[in-house]
């Protein structure tokens, strides 16, 4: 869950902005760290977004909105944004996906929307006898775009943060 804390850097001290919440997901190509120590809320990121999923969280930073699409990786917030945010050298999102426990499939309903929209085929269905054919997430073929969280009927797919962060934030 967010916590609201106040941003220490200087100029975020300075003018009582909240620090970023480390639970939720900031845009493609950028740490924690690095949004708090330089991202100065200027929603560059957020207009050049084509895909409308960057927006503007508690604190005024910049987070990513899975519930009506997915991330394309066209890379239009890394180079509209002027401040040196976005390193395109690391992966996209350090944040994995998890089906929960509301999933359809889980609950014995026959669904499998998330399995269809994954463009890596990162998302399988495995059979069961009794029951519909349950969800099974490969993380290695995940590229967490969010195109399943976007068309999960339920709401049981969600972005989390690691428990550890990437050695390169």
């Amino acid at each position: 869950m967010a916590t609201e804390t106040p941003d220490l850097g200087r100029r975020g001290f300075l003018t009582g902005r909240l620090a970023p919440p480390r639970d939720a997901v900031q845009p493609p190509w950028t740490r924690f760290e690095k949004l708090a120590a330089a991202c100065t809320g200027c929603g560059a990121c957020i207009d050049a977004c084509p895909q409308a999923i960057v927006r503007m969280g508690p604190g005024r930073w910049p987070q990513i909105d899975f519930s009506r699409n997915e991330c394309t990786f066209c890379g239009k917030c890394a180079e509209a944004c002027p401040e040196p945010v976005f390193d395109r050298a690391l992966p996209a999102f350090p944040h994995v996906v998890s089906i929960g426990e509301a999933c359809f499939a889980v609950r014995g309903v026959v669904c499998q929307s998330c399995g269809d929209a994954c463009p890596e085929g990162a998302i399988r269905f495995r059979p069961r006898l009794g029951g519909p054919a349950l969800p099974s997430l490969d993380a290695d073929r995940c590229n967490s775009c969010g195109a399943c969280v976007s068309t999960c009927p339920a709401d049981a797919i969600v972005m989390a943060a690691p428990l550890v962060e990437a050695a390169h934030a």
